[in-house]
C-alpha cells in the first residue's frame, strides 16, 4: 500500500466517524489546531495532507497508521500459537460501529478453546456479513444489575454480530442481545412491536423500555449482536 492509498483510508475512516456522529470537523480542528476550512478541504477530496498533518490526525484520533492497512494486512485476532481461539476485547462503541477491529482498539483477549465458536448458527443482515463475527465487552455496574443474577458488574461478555435477527436461536428460549443505547451497550431480550423494540430486563426492579427504531433503519440496525457467553468474575 502507497501514501496515497493511505491517505485515502484516513480521509474514509474520519468520513465514517462523521457519519456515525462521533466526530465533527469542529471537534477534529480543535484536537489538531488545524482550520476548520483545511479539513473540510482534505474531507471533501479538494486537498491533500501532508506526512505531518497525517501523523496529527492519527494522534488526535487515537490511531495508528496500522489502522488504515487492509485487513488482511493486520496482525491476526482469531488463533494464538497454541491454536486456541482468541476474541478482541473492544469498547462498546467498536462493537456497536466498527466492521474490522483496528489493533490499536483492542483492550485485551479472550481466549476459548479451538473450534469453540465453529458451530454457533449466525443470521446476519446483508450489511454485516463483512463485519469481524466475535468481540467481547465489558459490561459496567451500571449496566449488568438489570440483568442481574445472569450477568454480574465487571462481566466480560462475547457478541456475535453476524446474529442481528430477532428470531430465536432456540424454541421457546428468549435470546439475549447487546442493544444500541447511544455510544453504549445495554444488554436485554428484545421484542419488536409497532416499530419499536421491547427491551425486557431480567431483575423486576428495573422497567421495560421501548425504543423508537429511526427512520431508515432496522430493528437489526439497532442490535450489536446476540450474547453467546457470559463470563463473570468469581
Amino acid at each position: 500500500m502507497n501514501f496515497t492509498q493511505i491517505h485515502e483510508r484516513l480521509r474514509l475512516e474520519l468520513l465514517r466517524r462523521m457519519k456515525r456522529g462521533t466526530l465533527s470537523v469542529s471537534l477534529l480542528a480543535r484536537q489538531t489546531g488545524f482550520g476548520q476550512a483545511h479539513l473540510s478541504n482534505f474531507l471533501h477530496n479538494r486537498r491533500g495532507l501532508s506526512l505531518e498533518a497525517m501523523d496529527r490526525i492519527l494522534a488526535a484520533q487515537h490511531m495508528t497508521a496500522q489502522d488504515l492497512l487492509p485487513a488482511a494486512s493486520a496482525a491476526p485476532l482469531f488463533e494464538d500459537e497454541a491454536g486456541r481461539g482468541s476474541i478482541p476485547v473492544v469498547s462498546h462503541a467498536v462493537a456497536l460501529f466498527e466492521p474490522l477491529v483496528r489493533p490499536s482498539a483492542v483492550q485485551g483477549m479472550l481466549y476459548l478453546p479451538a473450534g469453540a465458536l465453529q458451530s454457533l448458527r449466525p443470521r446476519p443482515s446483508p450489511a454485516r456479513r463483512a463485519w469481524q463475527r466475535f468481540v467481547a465487552i465489558r459490561i459496567p455496574s451500571a449496566e449488568a444489575m438489570a440483568m442481574d443474577p445472569l450477568v454480574l458488574p465487571d462481566a466480560l461478555v462475547l457478541l456475535d454480530r453476524h446474529y442481528s435477527s430477532l428470531h430465536a436461536y432456540r424454541p421457546n428460549r428468549p435470546n439475549l442481545y447487546a442493544v444500541r443505547n447511544g455510544a453504549h451497550l445495554r444488554l436485554r431480550y428484545v421484542d419488536f412491536q409497532l416499530n419499536r423494540l421491547v427491551l425486557r430486563p431480567l431483575s423486576i426492579a428495573f422497567p421495560v423500555e421501548l425504543m423508537e427504531v429511526p427512520p431508515g433503519e432496522s430493528p437489526g440496525d439497532m442490535i450489536a449482536g446476540r450474547v453467546v457467553l457470559i463470563l463473570n468474575e468469581a
